[in-house]
């Protein structure tokens, strides 16, 4: 089942769901699972540098499924759609950002 998409409203929010953005469609919100977000942020953060350029997206997907817990992504089930959803909320907040490269390139900006 694909999350309900919003515009602009947190109010979809539970301590069960997390809204979270589109850096590609500003004001696009959607309501997802937080225990599935907060386990996928967490394993970006351990595959994402802050130095550039980064890693690719392809790298990404792949790369986070090994931090994934395997009850919330049993052999990685939907872990690259997760990756995605959780890299544009993390743009779209600032908490990472894409070098100017082909192929994009992620990276965690100094803070």
């Amino acid at each position: 089942m694909m999350p309900e998409k919003t515009r602009g409203s947190a109010r979809y929010a539970t301590p069960a769901r997390v809204v979270v953005e589109n850096v590609n469609v500003p004001g696009d919100t959607t309501p997802v699972d937080a225990e599935k977000s907060a386990a996928v942020r967490i394993a970006r953060w351990r595959v994402i540098s802050q130095r550039r350029p980064g890693i690719a997206r392809q790298e990404i997907s792949g790369a986070v499924v090994p931090h994934l817990p395997q009850r919330l992504f049993p052999r990685g089930a939907t872990a690259s759609w997760w990756a995605k959803a959780v890299q544009l909320d993390l743009e779209a907040t600032g908490v990472q950002a894409r070098e100017a490269s082909r192929p994009l390139r992620r990276y965690r900006p100094p803070s």
